[in-house]
């Protein structure tokens, strides 16, 4: 269990108001950075078997490592958000000296799961991670939906947004998530012939 108290708990929820969040709160310059910054830093990104965990706690890494998998399964595709790496992810990202108001971000972060555990020691009396899987999906369910949320819900309904966010960007960034997608990247041409006949049919264009 956390080691934050009710009080500091919604204490630090109430930077999710106040900070900016991941998703939101870049400008057009910034986003172009971390791209640039991820470009660079893309080939030296930890494996999650050599990571070492700098900000949280094994109750906290735990609960994210529940959640992300909430948010993407193993299916008969490619594996979790956990097996591509995506706790780890999360906790470097919070970590990383680039990150705008890095201090506020982790402490709205890290709010965010205390309130999850409060929130489910209320209904349930234990904390989220030891919940059952109906348990966790009741709670996920009432803040997944932003537009059908409760307002009693709505710092959960934030701190999940951006949880979402980060395992979207956390996942796919990695090898197995770009294998998930079929990205190729750049491929190498040798000799370009035009485009393909059945390009130019869908597009309504006869071909020579």
């Amino acid at each position: 269990m956390s080691d934050l108290n009710r009080r500091d708990a919604l204490k630090m929820l109430g930077l999710m108001a106040a900070a900016p969040t991941f998703s939101v709160a870049c400008s057009s310059e910034d986003v172009q950075r971390a791209r640039e910054q991820q470009a660079e830093q893309a080939p030296t990104r930890p494996a999650p078997q050599d990571y070492d965990r700098q900000l949280l706690t094994d109750h906290e890494f735990e609960t994210v490592r529940v959640l992300t998998d909430w948010i993407i399964p193993a299916d008969d595709r490619s594996g979790s958000a956990t097996d591509a790496g995506v706790p780890e992810f999360i906790d470097h990202i919070l970590t990383d000296e680039a990150l705008p108001d890095r201090e506020e971000q982790q402490a709205a972060f890290r709010g965010g799961l205390a309130w999850i555990d409060y929130t489910c020691l209320d209904r349930h009396g234990t904390p989220f991670v030891e919940c059952t899987e109906a348990q966790q999906q009741g709670l996920l369910d009432d803040i997944a939906w932003p537009e059908a949320a409760a307002p009693e819900m709505q710092p959960g309904v934030e701190f999940f947004n951006s949880l979402r966010d980060l395992t979207a960007s956390g996942f796919f960034s990695s090898k197995m998530g770009m294998e998930d997608l079929q990205y190729q990247g750049n491929q190498f041409v040798a000799e370009w012939t035009g485009c393909p006949d059945e390009v130019l049919r869908h597009i309504g264009l006869e071909t020579a």
